[in-house]
This record gives C-alpha cells, structure tokens and sequence, in this order.
C-alpha cells in the first residue's frame, strides 16, 4: 500500500520538527556564566562557567551548550557549597529549612558533637528523609548520649562491664546506621566522668568502621596540654582520625600560648596521628550557664543538686572551687558570662551574670552572682555566651592550614532569645572579616577550609570541590559585598552577600533569600 503524498509529508514535517525541538533542548539545568571559580582544592581561582544537570556539576570551562536556567555571575566568586563540621542542628526536624546555614552558604552539616546525638541513628535518618529538609546532613554518635542510655543517672564512677557492653553495641549500632564517627564532650555530664580507657573502648568501635574521633576536650584552658595528651593517646591506641572541636584558649591566664598548642598538634602528626581543628571565628563560645557549677556538684540530677546546696559545708565547698576556677582563669568574677535564653526570666536574656545579679538580687557580688547561677540551675538552667579568647590566639589558630571553620550552633529559631551570633554569620564573619578585611588568610585557602579540607576529613565523597561529576553543592558570593550583621547585641540577622545557594543541584538560596527547595540528602558513613 502506497502512503498519500500528503500524509507522507506531513509525517516527514512532524519528524524534522521533533529533531529540531530536541535539538534546541537545553543542555544543562543551570549554566552559571563567567564567575570567578574557587574550586575548593586551594588552587588559585580562574574565571569560567559552570554547569549543573541531574543534581551533579556536568561542566567547568568555557561552556557552549545552554542551560534551562543561564546565571550571570561575573563578578562573584563560585565555589563549592561550605561544609560545618561541628552543629548542633539536631533541630532540623522541627526547622527542616535550616535557614541559618544556608544563608551563609553552608550546604552540609554535621551533627551529633560534643557527646550529644540523636540515640537511634537509623530512626532518625528515616523520620528526616520522610518529612525532607534543605541542607546535607551527617552526624556523629555521642559518647555522653550513649553513656547516659546504659548508666542510668549514675556517672560519677567507672561503668560495669554489662554498661560497656551496652555502650559498644549502641555504638556500633549508630555506625551501622551510618553515623561519620565517634564525639566527646568531656566538660559535660556524663562524659566529664569518663576515664581515657573508657573513651579508648569506644573509639575503637568507631575506628572499625573507619570512623572519626571529635572531642571537644577535657580543658581548652589550664590543663589544655594534658588535655591534648590524653586525645593523642585515643588516637593512637584507638587507630582512627581525630578532629579538635573549636580549638582555643579560655580565659585570661591561658592567652598567649595557641602556637604551643599547635606544635604540639603537629608534633602529634609528625608521629603519625591523622588529625585535624576546627574553631569558630569569634572570641565568644556558648555553652550551658550550668558548665559555670562544678560537675560533681550537679551529679546525680536535680534531687542531688538541691541536697547539695542545702547542706551548708557542702555548698561552701563547691562555692570555694567556683572561686578557685575564676581565679586560675585570670577573672574576678561572671561579668564574661552572658544569659542568652532562660525560660524562668526572659527579661534577663542579654545581661550579664553580673548585671543579672543586680536586677534580681540587688547585688552583684561575687557571692549574689553565684546564687543567681544556682537559681538559674534549679529553675531548668540556660544557654550563655561566655566572651573568654584573645583575638590574637583566633588568628593564630585560623592561619593554621588543618583548621576548619565551624559554627557550633543549631538551627536558628528567628528573633528567639539572645544566642551567639555565630550560628547566622560563622562563615560569612571568615570571608569578610579575615578575608577582606584583615587580610589573614587568602580567599582560596577560605574556601578550602570550609569545603574540600572537611570533606576529605569526614570522607564525604564527591563533596568539597567544584569536579565535574561530583554534587552540585555550590555557593555563590559576591566578595566586597559578603557581611555578617548578626552581633552579640543584635544577633537575629541573617548573612548577606549570598547570591546563589545550590543543595545537590537544586536552587535553595537566591538573592539572600530561602526558596523554600528542601533538596538535602542524609550523608551515611562511606565505606572505607
């Protein structure tokens, strides 16, 4: 059968008209034109296009094909999307936007640090994969959680061999499920109790799965030497990775010495320990009001805490080591500690200890100062921001080329309370405070410590540089514009200078401004 000449050329029209659409689709999803790229390595930065398709970089150069979406963004720098090593963003689940974070370019977090995890790793990372969230996001197992499940309440002692026993299996249970590591937090109940043996035991479980070891030490002031020795040890006997939390010195009498504690690292290395730092760039940590009340004293939970304190010999004791503590820190009193948020009395919230003192107390006294820190603990405690560091260690320790940048802060519930400003501005302070303005590090090495460097140091593969087949977690800034408002005064300000924030291809930030995309994919533990 003969087609009609009419149908023939039609069909022959509708088949060169398909060609023709399909030739004219875009190549890419997005085409990023003539940026400057920083590609995470440390290498120095060149001028081009990048392309995204499928959720991966497709393309880096000079790119012909188009994109669904082209970018101009001459003038700004493209690099890969910041990885925060150290959070405590266990709160992605009520806040799955994680606005904070990715508003400063941060694309990655890290959860789980200073000895404080989520408990079931795997139920955990099911319940966020279901509900969907915005950034990338690991964590660590917490040795402090994991105490706290077998001791029940009880820590001021070694644990039975039943309790060890739980312990390992909840470790190891939390690396199965894909947690990156092992962390400690070693001012903080239970952990503060551990001995170095039991921290070993622990290790090695994580160290079988190719895990890491995070600590925040047992003393980042005074005893910060001893404090190192005893990481080095785990390391070594554990045979696994090690990663400082915030590095620094607290407290006046202890300035002074950051190039001492880093020798002393690299002296580690050069033995053969595989270990790195983070630190967050302000002089102002923030942690429990309650850390200012001697462990041993609030051992045993509240009931324990409240006999304490009404035995006079007792209280006069603990009051005695407060003193003790303040003096060998070079402080005459809590004026360095401010109230960032205490459910009780909101109206204290910014003042400090010292001020707080007075308004409820009528005097700020040392002594009235720390029976407003008793009250605080009993009434259900509260966060505070503790201004402690010298700006000369900061920089001494944020030129070190194993130094991470990291916030240590949640997600951000906007205009809540007074909390440190380092959870909106952390990695927008690096940029354009020691970057542009004070000149301590070039812009490439910014960039490598907050992307390529933790990548490789919590093994996130084909994360942390700009490579073709690798995620496309990207941040675009523009450099003379990148600012962090957010004060310890006023700290409810988002960063600004961010263009463009990419989540596995995906636009989540445009303009300074959340799109709402919850892109973010749960990085499990890679085989090693």
């Amino acid at each position: 059968m003969v087609m009609p000449r009419s149908i023939f050329f039609r069909a022959l029209a509708a088949f060169f008209a398909i060609a023709a659409a399909q030739a004219e689709e875009p190549a890419y999803d997005f085409v990023l034109r003539g940026g400057r790229i920083i590609d995470g390595s440390g290498n120095p930065a060149f001028h081009g296009d990048l392309a995204v398709k499928g959720g991966c970089i497709a393309a880096i150069g000079k790119i012909v094909g188009a994109g669904k979406r082209e970018i101009a963004v001459a003038g700004m720098i493209v690099a890969p999307g910041f990885i925060d090593v150290h959070t405590h963003a266990e709160d992605i689940e009520e806040q799955p936007l994680g606005e904070n974070f990715l508003r400063m370019g941060v694309t990655t977090i890290v959860l789980g640090n200073c000895g404080s995890s989520v408990l079931n790793v795997g139920e955990f990372f099911q319940r966020i994969e279901t509900a969907a969230f915005s950034p990338n996001v690991a964590t660590l197992v917490g040795h402090g959680t994991v105490r706290r499940a077998a001791m029940h309440g009880s820590f001021d002692r070694l644990p039975t061999e039943p309790e060890l026993t739980q312990m390992r299996a909840l470790v190891r249970r939390g690396m199965e499920d894909g947690a990156v590591g092992l962390a400690t937090g070693l001012i903080y109940l239970p952990g503060t109790f551990a001995k170095t043996e039991e921290l070993i035991d622990m290790a090695k479980v994580a160290a079988e799965f190719g895990g890491i070891y995070a600590t925040h030490q047992r003393s980042e002031s005074a005893e910060i030497f001893q404090s190192l020795d005893e990481i080095f040890r785990i390391g070594r006997e554990a045979r696994l990775r090690v990663e400082i939390s915030h590095l620094k010195l607290s407290g006046p009498s202890n300035w002074g010495k950051a190039a001492q504690v880093l020798a002393a690292i690299e002296k580690a290395r050069a033995e053969g320990l595989d270990i790195t730092q983070d630190q967050y760039a302000y002089t102002a940590s923030s942690t429990g009001i309650s850390q200012l009340v001697p462990e041993a004293m609030r051992e045993g939970g509240d009931a324990k805490f409240r006999e304490r304190l009404d035995d006079a010999e007792t209280k006069a004791k603990y009051i005695a080591e407060m003193k003790r503590t303040l003096e060998k820190r070079g402080s005459a009193d809590y004026a360095y500690a401010v109230i960032a948020a205490y459910k009780i009395d909101p109206t204290l919230n910014g003042l400090n200890i010292a001020t707080a003192a007075g308004k409820v107390r009528s005097s700020q006294t040392l002594d009235e100062q720390i029976e407003l820190i008793f009250d605080i603990v009993q009434n259900g405690g509260a966060t505070g921001v503790f201004h402690g560091m010298s700006e000369a260690d900061l920089a001494v320790f944020m030129q070190h080329p194993n130094t991470m940048f990291a916030s240590d802060s949640g997600v951000r519930r906007f205009q809540e309370d007074v909390p440190h400003p380092r959870g909106y501005g952390n990695n927008a302070r690096v940029l354009a405070e020691y970057v542009r303005e004070k000149k301590i590090l070039r812009i490439e090495d910014a960039v490598r410590r907050m992307t390529s460097l933790p990548a490789r140091t919590f093994h996130f593969a084909e994360r942390g540089e700009l490579l073709p087949g690798n995620w496309a977690d990207i941040t675009v800034f523009d450099p003379e514009k990148v600012a962090d408002p957010s004060t310890y005064a006023d700290p409810h300000h988002y960063s600004t200078g961010f263009r463009f924030v990419f989540v596995n291809g995906v636009l989540v930030v445009e303009s300074d401004t959340h799109t709402g995309a919850r892109s973010g994919q749960v990085l499990r533990r890679a085989t090693p």
